[in-house]
């Protein structure tokens, strides 16, 4: 199991948080712009972690060389189904460089992005106090 969903699972935000580079580049399934630094990767994940209900892994597919790895999970998000994948590639040190999520059906990406819209200024505000 990688140590980055064993600390989703346990709901552990500060282990999350210790797996992210400090120029990690976090690439939202709603948001065009990528999302580049620690701070607001971790304050973005805090935020799903509170709009996901029922969050479960249910697939971990990593490359030979250890660097990349899908992990494919199903949450419920403003009561639609929600199916994704966060795809995270790992820098030399085995911290998390590129985190990329995508998401399925259409209704429930616009439930999440709904959802994590009305968290926004909490991210905002977490990330620069962090």
């Amino acid at each position: 199991m990688h140590p980055f969903r064993k600390a989703v699972e346990d709901r552990d935000e500060e282990a999350v948080a210790a797996l992210l580079a400090e120029e990690v580049v976090f690439t939202s399934p709603v948001v065009f712009k990528p999302y580049p630094g620690k701070a607001i990767t971790a304050a973005i994940l805090r935020g799903a972690m509170r709009v996901f209900e029922d969050f479960t892994y249910v697939r971990e597919i990593a490359n030979p060389d250890g660097r990349d790895h899908a992990l494919v999970f199903t949450a419920t998000v403003g009561g639609r189904q929600i199916q994704g994948c966060d795809f995270l590639h790992l820098d030399q040190d085995g911290l998390i460089d590129e985190f990329t999520v995508m998401v399925r059906p259409l209704s429930a990406a616009q439930a999440l992005a709904e959802a994590m819209g009305a968290e926004f200024e909490r991210i905002a505000r977490e990330a620069s106090a962090g």
